[in-house]
């Protein structure tokens, strides 16, 4: 019966964990000789022999035969009367080999070693996934919906792994059912106490990387190349491709004919509209190809000696005024990707500003900052151009009331009465 814990910790997690025999020798050995040093002080003149497939177990102690009354450390000497009981002809001298009984370490013992066993072995299994896991950070992963909380959803793997998609790295329509199944990019690993932690992401750019590459034969080949990615999670996306085959059209391959290639992409990421442009080393070019669909009309870079906050220079763009809505976009967004694409700031100037017009900052005594920046939001900077676009159109393109409007636009023809 001594053996029953033992044997039973062996067919337990030999059966369920996925650790090799050497391994398993090599945590139950390491088990052992702690108990072994608990008990007896040392444990280097112990030998283990360990049979993990049938659950066998021996304890061997070797001690040196001293003379009765001389032996000064009963773990590694034996005085020769006790010898002769083992086997009668010992002399001083000798080397004695004595079998432990598991029950010679107490009831306690056992039970500490079997806790220690099962520790050591879920140690090892986590930091095993945790290595597994961290060669596949930036890869896209699949993972069923276990349990909905409302700052993350759990997911297992079909190992069992779990897996966390945190409310920040949701997309923001993303809706999920227990049992569903999800995809997104393994974002972090981290190890926390001996738990891996694996962050799953659905709003990373590297997410929308990957899709490309699953998605479009020719970017899995590498045929045409992502150059670059700028995302506002399930609203719009940028990105920049090139190939260096002439043959092919990058954003023509990406797209698809009539979008039946970046269909499946756009419905993963909740209806995000994705512009596909494509990649030049040409500076400028690429500038005006992140602003579309404007249409720029000149540009002046000016580059930083090192970067601010993360861009490598100041871009003043001239638009005609009929573009300028169109390259910074409803709330900003697109002028904002076309600049986190680029690495540059993107400063957006009209052409042709009138002499007697005047900038909306001029009227902020009697417009609320809040007012004026809905209309930056959509382009209109100046007093002629909000006054030239009509109130219907002013209500639909930002989140201001008509009746607002309607004030704004009376207090800009004063100025101009004036």
């Amino acid at each position: 019966m001594e053996n029953i814990a033992l044997i039973d910790s062996f067919s337990e997690f030999k059966d369920n964990k996925s650790i090799d025999r050497v391994t398993l020798m090599s945590i139950l050995e390491e088990v052992f000789r702690a108990a072994l040093k608990r008990k007896f002080g040392s444990d280097d003149n112990f030998d283990i022999i360990i049979n993990p497939d049938k659950g066998d177990l021996e304890i061997w102690r070797n001690r040196v035969v001293v003379a009765d009354g001389m032996s000064e450390d009963d773990n590694e000497e034996i005085e020769l009367s006790e010898a002769r009981k083992i086997e009668p002809d010992f002399e001083i001298g000798e080397d004695v080999s004595e079998e432990v009984k598991l029950v010679d370490l107490g009831r306690r013992a056992i039970l500490a070693l079997r806790q220690n066993l099962i520790s050591k072995i879920y140690e090892h299994d986590s930091t095993n996934i945790f290595k597994q896991f961290k060669d596949l950070e930036g890869d896209l992963y699949s993972a069923e919906v276990h349990h909905i909380r409302h700052n993350a959803i759990i997911l297992l793997d079909d190992e069992g792994n779990e897996i966390v998609l945190p409310k920040s790295e949701q997309i923001r329509s993303d809706f999920f059912r227990k049992g569903d199944s999800v995809r997104g990019v393994i974002k972090s690993v981290e190890l926390r106490g001996n738990k891996p932690a694996i962050i799953l992401s659905r709003t990373s750019p590297a997410f929308l990387n990957k899709l490309f590459e699953q998605e479009i034969p020719e970017v899995f080949d590498g045929l045409i190349t992502v150059e670059g990615v700028a995302r506002i999670p399930g609203e719009k996306a940028k990105v920049a491709v090139d190939s260096y085959d002439d043959r092919i059209d990058p954003v023509g391959a990406c797209v698809g004919v009539k979008g039946s290639r970046i269909h499946g992409i756009v419905r993963e990421l909740g209806n995000e509209n994705i512009d596909v442009i494509n990649y030049t080393k040409n500076e400028q070019l690429y500038i005006s190809r992140a602003l579309s669909p404007a249409k720029v009309t000149s540009m002046e870079i000016e580059m930083y000696e090192e970067e601010k906050n993360g861009k490598k220079g100041r871009v003043s763009v001239l638009l005609k005024p009929e573009e300028v809505s169109k390259a910074i976009g409803r709330g900003g967004v697109n002028i904002r990707l076309a600049s986190e694409l680029t690495g540059y700031e993107i400063d957006v100037q009209r052409e042709g500003l009138e002499e007697e017009d005047v900038e909306l900052t001029e009227f902020i005594d009697e417009i609320e900052d809040w007012v004026i920046t809905e209309f930056k939001k959509i382009g209109l900077d100046t007093a002629r151009s909000v006054l030239e676009t009509s109130v219907a159109e002013l209500v639909k393109r930002t989140d201001l009331e008509e009746e607002t409007i309607i004030d704004v636009q009376r207090i800009l023809k004063e100025e101009f009465e004036d």
